[in-house]
C-alpha cells in the first residue's frame, strides 16, 4: 500500500555567474531530464542541515543557504508516491564542480552549470524552476504527473 504521508525534500537554486546548477540524478543516465541538486529529509535534522548534506554529496560544494523561493510537489498516480519539494536559494561558499567527483549514493551522474538560454535546449523539472531561478518572490508550483 502506497504511503500516505508525502516525501519531503530539500533542493539549491544555485546561480553562479548567472548560470543555474542542475543535476542528471539518474543512475546510468537512464533519462536526460534535469533538476535542482537536493534530495530527502531525514527526520529530526533541519531542512538547511539535510539540503548541505544533499549539496556536498551530490557535488562536492560547500553552500550558503538562503531564504526559500519555490514549493513543488509531483506525484506517479499509478504508485501513489507523492513528494513536496522546498527549494532555497543558495550560493557557493566552498568548492567548484570536479569531474571526477562522485555522489557516494551514485544516484547524481553528472552536473552542470546553464545559462537560462541554454535552459531550453534541455529537458528539466519542474517547469517553473527558471522563474524561480532567475525571479523574485516565492512560487507555488502545484501537484504535477512525475517524469522520468
Amino acid at each position: 500500500m502506497p504511503s500516505r504521508s508525502p516525501r519531503l525534500a530539500v533542493r539549491a537554486l544555485i546561480l553562479h555567474q548567472n548560470r543555474l546548477l542542475l543535476v542528471n540524478a539518474f543512475p546510468a543516465r537512464k533519462s536526460d531530464l534535469w533538476c535542482a541538486p537536493g534530495g530527502g529529509v531525514e527526520l529530526g535534522t533541519s531542512l538547511p542541515e539535510n539540503l548541505a548534506r544533499e549539496i556536498h554529496e551530490e557535488t562536492g560544494l560547500g553552500i550558503e543557504i538562503g531564504p526559500p523561493c519555490m514549493v513543488n510537489e509531483f506525484h506517479d498516480p499509478d504508485s501513489g508516491f507523492h513528494q513536496v519539494d522546498i527549494y532555497f536559494r543558495c550560493t557557493i561558499r566552498a568548492g567548484h564542480l570536479d569531474h571526477g567527483w562522485s555522489d557516494p549514493e551514485g544516484i547524481v551522474t553528472e552536473r552542470r552549470f546553464f545559462a537560462r538560454e541554454e535552459m531550453t535546449a534541455i529537458r528539466f523539472k519542474p517547469d517553473s524552476l527558471p522563474a524561480a531561478a532567475w525571479g523574485n518572490g516565492v512560487i507555488y508550483d502545484p501537484l504535477e504527473p512525475i517524469v522520468r
